[in-house]
């Protein structure tokens, strides 16, 4: 009896055990509570959740008010670092914005009509003043030529106007400004487990999601987003803890949010790193990604989960990709990031569905794998081939990369990898650098408890390349299941 009893435990332990790797993306592909509505309620007040890396690079927060008429209100709050404490200049914008119908390119938004009514500007600094009144002057159109003489000493909290929709001035351009994020429109809600010990159940979460800011300077200001950028969080239901929340959501113009100070963490790579969400990128692409890095020889591998729905619950196709690194080097152009370049050597594709399946069949001989042996669930080498041009892989092939880790408010280590070109290229030369990232990774597995060749948690019982049957892994209930019936035999 006492053999049973301890062989339950040992079957349960070992369900307890399994990898927080593959509990991560199990978690992902039941999609983790997630609900959007549509059309989407953005009544309220909604706040960054910290400071945020646009392309160029900038560093500013952001807080945006929506009234029940349709106006809103918006704070863009700039910063000259990536801790968000040294404020440049905040941006005031006010304007009207009107939902229009679901999206026919990104599935799960939403598109919006918005119109400026005004943009005002306030200096935090001399510097400041200085930098952004020579851009205007410099390059702005023939109304602005005089926006600030030169010389003009700064007026802490004065309120400049930069654009006029009733005066037709708009000398906004030469700061890179466009609202052209409110043309498309998520939010997200799901419920967070209160951390408490003490406590039980859960709070309610909601997240807004924005276009995407193009990673080019000079197509931003004409760019129709089909991505998004790091969402915003609700001011009254955002997660638990937040230290940013609150601060940002007090802010205004005149007095910018300072961000609590944060220790700089050295660069860690090694171990496992997994997405946080269901990712979205312009082009629509909706994909989860997984991570490895080997420290000890400077490798790595990738898993890329490719998805046809913003939940992540249509898979379509996967990638496996593997190669080395170099040694990172401290970034010239993105204070707090670290510059690294990454060799792709090998890579291996998996069709998940009936339309990749045909498309992989349909491509030119030579160029994706074996023509015409492609089929679902089953994965292919493509390095043979030096890659796949149905899929834009090309092998070997070289991407200059910006990498940042750092804590977030749990003190679980995040990952943030350099943005991808929103032209869908790659940086595949120093000057592709990205100088934005996308969104974080969080560490699953330290490097004593990396694991590789992931088993598809939707997949399982597909047979791999070489014909053999993937294995499934356990359910808690089965093991659970055969400790009983043990217990029953005794």
């Amino acid at each position: 009896m006492v053999l049973c009893w301890w062989l339950a435990g040992l079957l349960v332990a070992c369900a307890a055990a399994e990898p927080r790797c593959r509990q991560q993306l199990r978690h992902l592909q039941d999609s983790a509570g997630i609900a959007a509505r549509l059309p989407p309620r953005l009544e309220g007040r909604w706040v960054s959740t910290g400071c945020e890396v646009r392309p160029g690079p900038e560093f500013l927060t952001r807080s945006y008010l929506f009234y029940a008429n349709r106006l809103f209100k918006a704070f863009q709050f700039y910063y000259w670092d990536p801790s968000c404490r040294d404020p440049s200049y905040s941006l005031v914008i006010k304007g009207k914005l009107r939902l229009r119908q679901a999206s026919w390119i990104t599935r799960g938004a939403t598109e919006a009509d918005y119109h400026l009514h005004k943009v005002g500007i306030v200096f935090h600094s001399q510097k400041a003043m200085r930098e952004v009144a020579s851009w205007i002057n410099q390059t702005s159109g023939e109304g602005c030529s005089g926006f600030l003489p030169p010389g003009r000493s700064w007026a802490p909290g004065a309120l400049y106007e930069v654009l006029s929709a009733k005066t037709e001035r708009d000398c906004t351009a030469a700061l890179g400004f466009a609202m052209h994020e409110l043309s498309l429109v998520r939010v997200e809600r799901h419920y967070q487990p209160l951390l408490q010990p003490q406590q039980s159940g859960s709070q309610l979460v909601e997240e807004l999601y924005l276009g995407d800011i193009h990673t080019d300077w000079g197509e931003r200001l004409h760019y129709r987003p089909t991505g998004y950028q790091r969402p915003l969080q609700s001011a009254l239901h955002h997660v638990h803890p937040c230290p940013a929340c609150g601060i940002i959501a007090r802010a205004d113009e005149h007095h910018p949010p300072i961000l609590p100070a944060r220790a700089a963490l050295p660069m860690q790579l090694s171990g496992s790193w997994v997405s946080t969400h269901c990712e979205v990128r312009p082009a629509v692409l909706f994909l989860t990604r997984y991570f490895t890095f080997h420290g000890s020889n400077h490798t790595w591998e990738g898993h890329y989960y490719h998805y046809s729905d913003p939940l992540c619950r249509q898979p379509t196709f996967t990638i496996y990709a593997s190669g080395h690194y170099t040694q990172g080097i401290p970034s010239s152009k993105v204070r707090g990031g670290t510059e690294l370049a990454f060799k792709v050597t090998q890579a291996r594709v998996t069709p998940m569905d009936q339309v990749t399946v045909m498309m992989l069949n349909s491509s030119e001989a030579g160029s994706c794998g074996l023509a015409g042996s492609w089929s679902a669930g089953v994965e292919q080498d493509i390095t043979p081939t030096n890659g796949c041009l149905a899929l834009g892989i090309k092998l070997p092939h070289t991407e200059y990369e910006l990498f940042k880790t750092e804590q977030d408010t749990q003190e679980r280590s995040l990952l943030y990898i350099g943005e991808r070109p929103t032209d869908g290229s790659s940086p595949d030369s120093p000057d592709k650098r990205p100088t934005s990232y996308q969104a974080p990774l969080i560490q699953c597995a330290a490097a004593s408890e990396e694991f590789s060749n992931y088993i598809s948690l939707k997949y399982v019982g597909r047979k791999d390349a070489n014909g053999n049957e993937a294995l499934k892994p356990l359910p808690v209930a089965f093991l659970l299941f055969i400790a009983l019936l043990f217990l029953r035999w005794d």
